[in-house]
């Protein structure tokens, strides 16, 4: 559940009471203001643990309508094929593109650790992430063509 929505709830929740507590004491007749100013902090006391229960009520059904999602990362591209965009990759330069699941993609910065050959428009397996140097580790990878048709002899 958003703190937003809890506070937002809470707030309306504690004005709302604290203003009919207030107006209920304002048309009572009280005698002296002694008595008048403690049972205004009553009130307040009284708005506050109503507010906070009343959240607490209304809450609990809606958190069915916020569930916990982890927000998207970088590492979520770690084991899929990019392609290269560059003319070279190299342990200080090189940058891919990647696809995320949802189909949008992202051009990330890539390093590899070996003397393999990469040119523009090959695959690569984004295989870890550096999130001090923020890049991701590359691998070649050759992508399988499918067979159209089988023959059998």
């Amino acid at each position: 559940m958003p703190v937003t929505v809890v506070l937002s709830l809470l707030v309306a929740l504690a004005w709302f009471l604290s203003l009919a507590g207030s107006a209920a004491l304002h048309g009572a007749d009280l005698p002296g203001r002694p008595v008048r100013v403690l049972l205004g902090l009553a009130v307040t006391a009284a708005a506050l643990f109503g507010a906070w229960s009343g959240t607490w009520l209304l809450v609990r059904p809606l958190r069915r309508l916020f569930p916990d999602v982890r927000p998207p990362s970088r590492e979520d591209f770690v084991g899929r094929v990019c392609v290269i965009r560059t003319g070279t990759v190299t342990a200080r330069f090189g940058q891919a593109e990647v696809a995320a699941p949802d189909g949008s993609t992202a051009v990330v910065q890539v390093r590899q650790t070996g003397e393999d050959t990469f040119t523009s428009g090959s695959s690569a397996l984004l295989y870890a992430y550096d999130p001090d140097g923020e890049f991701f580790w590359v691998a070649p990878f050759d992508t399988l063509e499918p067979l159209d048709t089988f023959t059998t002899t």
